[in-house]
């Protein structure tokens, strides 16, 4: 089964968002082709309202606790109110940096031990 939807499945049920972006970054990684291990997401709720940052991500986090688990390695997330939305002019600048690790770059890990 494929990941993306089930996550996008996930957090429409519990969060009735106003907006959601859910996009697989796993190409830009030191993966298999095809995987799906890393994530991007960006909800739109007001089940955020009155709720720190942390809360909001340990939210998401506890809703998508079993593909944490399973296969997804990395979730990069914002979490806004539909007031934080409104004010950001329904955008935000969410851009990945590229993959440091693994032989994406060609670098050689160092050694441990």
């Amino acid at each position: 089964m494929r990941l993306q939807p089930v996550i996008e499945t996930k957090l429409k049920e519990a969060l009735s968002p106003v907006h959601l972006e859910v996009v697989n970054e796993s190409h830009m990684h030191s993966v298999a082709p095809g995987s799906e291990s890393h994530f991007k997401v960006v909800v739109v709720s007001d089940r955020f309202d009155g709720k720190s940052l942390i809360e909001r991500q340990r939210l998401v986090n506890g809703l998508l606790s079993q593909e944490l688990a399973g296969g997804v390695h990395a979730l990069t997330m914002k979490t806004l109110t539909p007031a934080q939305w409104e004010a950001s002019g329904q955008q935000i600048d969410f851009t990945s940096p590229s993959c440091l690790g693994g032989s994406m770059n060609g670098a050689a890990r160092p050694r441990r031990g």
